[in-house]
């Protein structure tokens, strides 16, 4: 099986490289914008599931096996999704600042002949975050290309996050071991 993963995001590259399939890298152009109203713990899997419509049948050869995947924070019910800004980064933290969250990761599998997705949960907690803690990760880190402005595996993440309840590697944007035994049920 040769996996396919149409993301631009060098995390989930990493991750499913280190899962051990050859792996090539594809891209598909989709509009994440949600006109309907959606659930916030479906909005992932709506987003994953329409990259891979996006991607051309004819492009999926015998094998070959297309991961498209979508991440979003979910505060209160609302999405947070990347910030446009410094200033709006600073706020998304100061959101989650000594509160919990949920990260909800809508992963699609799609062959030539079968399509599958699901979604992972994981609960995280911050600690209180201090202005200067905020401004250090923002300016030294560039939080932009990540859901709720923040990267579990950076410095944020080992000074500011008390604990988490699920998948480290589903805050990541892949939920490896759940997408492992998804993989494995295909060829079975």
């Amino acid at each position: 099986m040769r996996l396919l993963l149409a993301s631009k995001s060098p995390r989930r590259r990493q991750l499913l490289a280190e899962l051990g399939f050859p792996i090539g890298i594809v891209s598909v152009d989709v509009d994440e914008h949600i006109d309907a109203p959606l659930p916030a713990d479906q909005v992932a899997e709506h987003l994953a599931c329409r990259k891979s419509e996006a991607f051309p049948s004819d492009r999926l050869s015998e094998g070959d096996v297309l991961v498209t995947a979508d991440t979003v924070v979910v505060l209160d019910g609302k999405v947070l999704g990347k910030p446009a800004s410094r200033t709006e980064a600073v706020a998304m933290l100061h959101g989650l600042s000594g509160r919990s969250h949920e990260v909800y990761t809508g992963v699609c599998l799609r062959t030539n002949r079968i399509r599958r997705s699901f979604t992972e949960q994981t609960t995280v907690h911050f600690s209180t975050l201090t202005d200067a803690e905020i401004d250090y990760y923002v300016d030294h880190y560039r939080p932009f290309d990540k859901a709720g402005a923040y990267g579990i595996q950076e410095w944020i993440g080992m000074v500011g996050i008390s604990r988490i309840e699920g998948c480290f590697y589903n805050v990541m944007g892949l939920p490896v071991a759940r997408l492992y035994a998804a993989l494995k049920a295909l060829t079975a």
